[in-house]
């Protein structure tokens, strides 16, 4: 190993500082402890930061003579370094707290285990080079990529400490996870060219005794910052899976590295182009390997079962799930996501959802994820669905082929025996009923289903069925409210239609006594000709909805009012009309005749022979009036108030009660208003307000022309 010459005096200031910085911190951390440090972390730090003043005196030696020996030396003590600083991130971790504060040891002691071993292969290699005759190209070699991994797994180790730290003591733990990153950062760059380029770079050697003194404050402030609360770690599922993972990658791809060397370093003059291939198909598998659903599924199980006391991190799996749920917009993409978030729990590829039919008598498969279509329909009051609204159990169907007992009178279904790789039945349970049943697939990796996991999935069925209720319970008020509103239209035209068959009744009455009568018979035509067009424009609102096709217009009063006297001139009283100045109104005619044609109505049948009953057209201001009044019966105070507006509220015994309600709600879509005064025996009287509309009865230009 070569180093670049011409070294300056910078080295020795920078690993002579970096010496002198550790060896007093060393010294402090002795006073303050008085000597006594019986605090396993205590110890451990002390071990480190003695390790780093040696290897920092080292790099001063180094500097001020580059022998051969001397570079051994302070790689042995580099790798010292980094056994102290692995001892004391490992003890930290295993001072992890649970949720509820109490402290429980750190049961993976894999990380200290595999830094230890690669702080042993880097001395070993070490000790090779120091051995004369021993020294060659491959130990070399050998020994630069230890380096290499003792950095990689020191930023392992801050990863995994930094990450598990909990929220309120992260706080604490933040320098000095940022401090070692950089320093083992710093290292992982300057092994990395010393790898590449096979000497080292003076440049990177004087920094890395800077480097050290520059992260020592980050150091002494966590230790500060902790002296009076000691850090809580907590260790999730997610980290641990991610950490490993990283871990199980950096092996890989070092291992990948040295084969690729000695491929090319054996291959002869093949041997750059066998390292480059040997490089890719080592990137490719390790690519596939990430991408695998079952590698996943095997490492977390491994991870769960011998890294933690319990196999699931239920604040994850629990915020999962819901995610998983919330992210559906629909009934069908909800039974989809019920599927997937249950299977994901167990590792499971493929699954299908079965819901009650809409009669509530069978049960179909609804939904399904990874698997074929299934036709057959499961009875409400069948063995399995029976079985499972008694019981609320998980049916393991690995555990019901080799012990049927244990489900006592289950007999299942010929479909289910048929669905390939059927493996779990969970229910879907709320109080009392069975909403549905998920049934998945087996697992990518073997799991072993106990306690926990049944609780895990009985308890996300509750809430999966909690969701697909509410979704169902939403259809159907939706479904209510389309036909709410159909009956509400439906009521409306039925109303109208009343009101024709009995104006057609009242005309066939006086058929028989003015048959010969020109006039009747004309007024006869008439009034048939308005009927058949009245129930035209009827079912064209039924088939398109309430509001009529033609667009809002100006209406002339004078003419409705004519018109509906007119067509109540068979009737008695008489109905009067007075118009005061012809007015336009904002609406549509057909349905503002409609209204005074109800108050009319309403007037008449009021009213005795002998009484009045009138329309009085005019304006207000800016504002077009109707009034419609009369002089009979009228109602009471309390009826106006709290009945008169109200659909199917009547004093008449044939009445709907839906006319008033109808007048009303139009009225106030064109921007007016209705309003009553009525006395018991005296009268009613309406009044009607609707927008103005102005018609002008020359052009702009004639005006213009008359200034």
């Amino acid at each position: 190993m070569d180093m670049e010459p011409a070294l300056s005096t910078a080295p020795l200031w920078s690993y002579g500082l970096a010496a002198v910085s550790y060896l007093a911190f060393a010294l402090h951390l002795l006073r303050w402890r008085h000597g006594n440090l019986r605090d396993p972390i205590d110890r451990a730090l002390l071990g480190a930061t003695l390790a780093t003043t040696l290897w920092a005196a080292e790099g001063f030696l180094l500097a001020l003579q580059p022998l051969s020996f001397l570079f051994i030396a302070q790689a042995v003590f580099d790798s010292l370094r980094y056994a102290g600083w692995y001892v004391f991130s490992t003890l930290l971790l295993r001072t992890a707290t649970t949720a509820s504060g109490r402290e429980r040891p750190f049961r993976a002691r894999w990380p200290l285990l595999v830094g230890l071993g690669i702080v042993a292969a880097a001395l070993t290699f070490q000790a090779l080079l120091a051995t004369e005759g021993m020294a060659s190209e491959a130990v070399l070699r050998g020994a630069q990529y230890a380096a290499l991994a003792q950095s990689i797994f020191g930023l392992v180790l801050v990863e995994q400490l930094f990450r598990n730290t909990t929220s309120d003591s992260r706080w604490h733990i933040k320098p000095l996870g940022i401090g070692l990153a950089a320093v083992f950062g710093f290292d992982l760059y300057f092994y990395s060219t010393t790898l590449l380029f096979s000497q080292i770079d003076s440049d990177s050697f004087t920094v890395r005794g800077l480097a050290a003194v520059l992260v020592l404050p980050l150091i002494i402030l966590t230790i500060y910052r902790s002296r009076a609360r000691k850090l809580r770690i907590a260790v999730s599922q997610s980290a641990a899976f991610q950490t490993t993972s990283l871990a199980i990658a950096g092996i890989y791809l070092l291992v990948a590295a040295a084969a690729g060397y000695y491929v090319r370093f054996l291959g002869g003059s093949w041997g750059g182009a066998l390292q480059i291939a040997v490089l890719f198909a080592a990137l490719l598998l390790m690519m596939v390997l990430l991408f695998s659903g079952t590698m996943r599924a095997r490492i977390k199980v491994l991870i769960g079962k011998h890294f933690f006391r319990y196999r699931y991190d239920y604040r994850e799996e629990w915020l999962k799930f819901t995610r998983t749920l919330s992210s559906a917009e629909n009934a069908p993409q909800l039974g989809q996501q019920v599927i997937r978030g249950l299977a994901d729990m167990v590792e499971s590829p493929a699954g299908t959802l079965w819901l009650r039919d809409g009669d509530g008598h069978f049960y179909r498969q609804s939904a399904r994820w990874n698997l074929p279509d299934c036709p057959a329909r499961e009875p409400a009051d069948g063995p399995l669905v029976s079985f499972l609204k008694t019981s609320g159990w998980v049916v393991n169907l690995e555990e019901y082929r080799h012990r049927p007992g244990r489900y006592q009178s289950l007999t299942l279904p010929e479909w289910l025996r048929e669905t390939p790789n059927a493996w779990l039945i969970v229910p879907l349970s709320l109080p009392g009923e069975v909403v549905g049943f998920v049934v998945l697939a087996t697992a990518r990796a073997p799991l072993d289903i106990n306690w926990e996991v049944n609780d895990l999935l009985r308890t996300a069925g509750r809430q999966a069925a909690a969701f697909l209720a509410q979704i169902q319970a939403t259809e159907a008020l939706l479904e209510a409210r389309k036909f709410d509103a159909f009956n509400k239209m439906s009521a409306f035209v039925v109303h109208d239609l009343k009101n024709i068959v009995t104006q057609l009744s009242l005309m066939l009455k006086n058929a028989e006594r003015h048959a010969g009568n020109p006039e009747f018979q004309r007024d006869m035509l008439e009034t048939v000709d308005h009927a058949v067009t009245r129930m035209k424009q009827l079912m064209m609102q039924l088939r398109e909805g309430a509001k009529p096709a033609e667009g809002i217009c100006g209406v002339d009063l004078a003419a409705v009012a004519e018109r509906v006297r007119k067509a109540k001139a068979q009737q008695a009283p008489a109905v009067e009309v007075k118009v005061h100045s012809p007015v336009f109104a904002r609406g549509h005619e057909e349905r503002i005749e409609r209204v005074i044609g109800h108050l009319v109505q309403n007037a008449l049948d009021a009213t005795p022979a002998d009484g009045r009953v009138w329309i009085d057209i005019g304006r207000d201001g800016g504002m077009a009036t109707i009034e419609v009044g009369d002089t009979g019966h009228g109602m009471s105070p309390q009826f106006v108030r709290e009945r008169l507006f109200k659909p199917f509220q009547t004093t008449k015994q044939a009445g709907m009660g839906i006319g008033a309600y109808e007048s009303r709600q139009y009225i106030q879509e064109l921007g007016g208003d209705i309003r009553v005064e009525s006395a018991e025996n005296i009268g009613t009287r309406f009044l009607i307000r609707l927008p103005l509309i102005e018609l002008s009865q020359s052009s702009d230009l004639q005006q213009a022309e008359h200034p």
